[in-house]
């Protein structure tokens, strides 16, 4: 091995301890960040190592998301013998370790490769604000976004020989994703895409690849599915139809890439022409590949990535509501879509025949690049600053604003005894109660539901946990409730909110 292909993996490990570096540093004042679906994930990974089951606080199988990342979660923790809100930061710090070390390793090889390009671009990579984000939670994108580059360097060695053992490993990682998260059947339709379009297979040779890749990417994600059916009646938990049309969600997914690069909310008035071009820009990338039979290269599998994926998030939110398209939504598409617009840029240079000009060329992209790391830099520097240097800490449960919440340490110290075991209590943020006290509660209903809300209000008997700061404008409110129920007040919080009663005797204030 020559020092060139020795320095290959040595300056990618150098960038991958700069990664873990950086998580430690936005985990160092207050751990890894906690939201609501951290700690679903967590107490599902907690009754996985006590007792066997993926059953969340509310003692209901998880539905919401798929079973992998609680899964991933109780064995670190059955091995640790650590709760996950103990190791989540260094888990998640050697997990875009990881992913630094992949993104350096298939750069290595792209054609051509160039090192400089590759330590400019693992720069932008460790210093996105979006990732960094992404790896001081206990998110299931932490896992999956390393997923998406082991399935590149899987299939990558299938392209190059067709072997049916890389198919098998590559879908056997695809199969692995779906049940981390449920949008990863985009790296299903990435595959599919690439085998249907892929005309150096014979038809026969392709068809059988096709259903052998198909039917074990999709296997365990059939069977998460039919388990959540089976026993809750829902295959992903009850799903709203979408309040966002087509191109409001282009525009939200603009706003993301302006985000991205740097531009100010002031600009955000291109965000929809930035959509199209981008998705536009993938398209004619994909078909000039097609056209050239050049799929089989890493660029290539990134570009079609970052178009299957992006497609998918823009489509299912015209359709389907979850939370608004943000940076964290589209963080798998940061790495895929960074070398699909940048590596382009090494083809061009080694193209041009003019020394001098080549290097004009290769000044201007370099300055550009360490223009926009100095920018997501800054951007870093100023979330460090809020967050570590200030003392607040990543925002969410375990941020100051918590710490110093009276409402939150009365949770976690109270008399448990004052809730009776056979009476029921729901919150307007149930994984809050969970996490400050332990105990199990219920989240009040939907107002898109009726039915749910009519079975709501025709409880005999229930305790109502309720944080004001925490109100969320699609379930019904504490306003809502005391217009139809009067509620005795058992503890008063003010401004933070209160714990009430309902015992089904007090008069109804609405008949």
């Amino acid at each position: 091995m020559t020092f060139t292909d020795k320095l290959k993996n040595y300056d990618t490990l150098v960038f991958s301890a700069i990664a873990f570096f950086a998580i430690y540093l936005f985990c160092s004042y207050n751990g890894v960040g906690i939201s609501p679906d951290s700690i679903m994930y967590t107490s599902a990974a907690r009754n996985f190592v006590a007792h066997g089951n993926l059953h969340t606080f509310n003692h209901a199988p998880i539905v919401d998301f798929p079973v992998f990342y609680p899964t991933y979660l109780g064995i670190v923790s059955f091995i640790t013998r650590l709760d996950p809100t103990v190791f989540g930061w260094w888990l998640d710090a050697l997990m875009y370790a990881a992913l630094i070390y992949c993104s350096g390793y298939i750069m290595s090889r792209f054609v051509p490769t160039s090192r400089i390009y590759k330590w400019l671009v693992l720069a932008a990579i460790i210093l996105n604000p979006g990732l960094l984000q992404v790896y001081t939670y206990l998110w299931s994108e932490t896992l999956f976004i390393l997923e998406v580059l082991l399935f590149m360097i899987v299939f990558k060695q299938y392209l190059l020989n067709h072997a049916g053992k890389w198919l098998i490993f590559a879908a056997l990682i695809a199969a692995i994703a779906c049940i981390t998260r449920y949008a990863a059947i985009t790296i299903v339709g990435t595959g599919g895409l690439i085998l249907l379009l892929d005309r150096t297979l014979p038809i026969r040779k392709k068809i059988g690849h096709i259903l052998i890749f198909g039917f074990i990417s999709i296997s365990l994600l059939v069977g998460n599915l039919w388990f959540n059916a089976l026993h809750t009646g829902t295959v992903t938990g009850p799903r709203e139809p979408s309040i966002t049309p087509f191109i409001k969600n282009l525009y939200y997914f603009g706003t993301v890439f302006c985000e991205w690069l740097g531009f100010t909310p002031n600009m955000y008035f291109l965000a929809t022409t930035l959509a199209i071009v981008i998705l536009i820009g993938f398209i004619a990338a994909l078909a000039f590949n097609f056209y050239r039979r050049k799929l089989n290269s890493y660029e290539n599998l990134a570009i079609t990535f970052a178009l299957v994926y992006g497609s998918f998030i823009v489509l299912s939110s015209t359709f389907s509501r979850y939370e608004r398209i943000n940076p964290r939504l589209l963080s798998p598409m940061y790495i895929p879509a960074l070398w699909g617009y940048t590596s382009w840029g090494l083809l061009f240079l080694k193209r041009l025949r003019n020394p001098k000009l080549r290097t004009a060329v290769a000044v201007v992209f370099i300055g550009l690049m360490l223009g926009y790391i100095t920018k997501i830099f800054m951007i870093d520097h100023l979330r460090y600053k809020d967050q570590i240097a200030d003392e607040y800490g990543n925002p969410g449960y375990t941020d100051n604003d918590w710490k110093e919440s009276k409402f939150a340490r009365y949770l976690k110290t109270m008399d448990k005894s004052i809730f009776k075991s056979n009476v029921v209590i729901y919150s307007d943020a149930h994984e809050a109660v969970y996490f400050f006290s332990g105990l199990s509660s219920y989240l009040v209903p939907h107002k898109f539901f009726p039915k749910d809300v009519e079975k709501f209000f025709k409880t005999k008997r229930f305790y109502l946990i309720w944080f004001k700061n925490l109100e969320h404008s699609e379930i019904i409110n504490l306003t809502d409730i005391q217009s139809r129920i009067k509620l005795k007040t058992i503890k008063d919080f003010g401004d933070e909110g209160g714990i009430y009663e309902y015992d089904g005797q007090n008069q109804n204030v609405q008949n």
